[in-house]
């Protein structure tokens, strides 16, 4: 099997999540280890699924069967990032606010999805990172 196919995912992601960790720190002036998880800017879903189509694209061409796989679940998956899990978050808002001070209640994590410049950011880092990944296994 070609590694290279579960690598450059593998670093799209680390590439994301270092960056958000970076942005989420600069922005809060502190390190931002609280701040790691879903949302945020780059999106680590759409860097991971955004890699495997990119270097699909370059490695077989955009003709390829298996790149029309990788694009359908990067929609698939950028799409689930933009509306449902921002619906989900939305919700945590409300139960938040429904649960008020009730003891024993912790409240639940309300920065789920992303928006369009977060997903976009993704899309940039993933592709980025298949292109390093396609010119240095040259």
């Amino acid at each position: 099997m070609d590694m290279a196919y579960l690598v450059t995912p593998f670093l799209a992601w680390l590439v994301a999540g270092s960056l958000k960790f970076l942005i989420n720190s600069i922005r809060a002036r502190r390190w931002a280890f609280g701040l790691i998880g879903y949302g945020g800017l780059p999106s680590n879903h759409s860097a991971i699924v955004s890699s495997t189509a990119a270097l699909i694209a370059l490695r077989e061409g955009l003709g390829h069967p298996a790149f029309g796989v990788a694009l359908t679940l990067a929609f698939v998956v950028m799409m689930d990032a933009r509306s449902l899990r921002r619906q989900v978050g939305r919700h945590a808002e409300a139960i938040n606010r429904l649960a008020g001070e009730a003891p024993g209640q912790v409240p639940l994590r309300t920065r789920m999805g992303h928006s369009a410049l977060e997903i976009v950011a993704g899309v940039a880092t993933g592709a980025g990172v298949a292109l390093l990944v396609f010119h240095g296994l040259r």
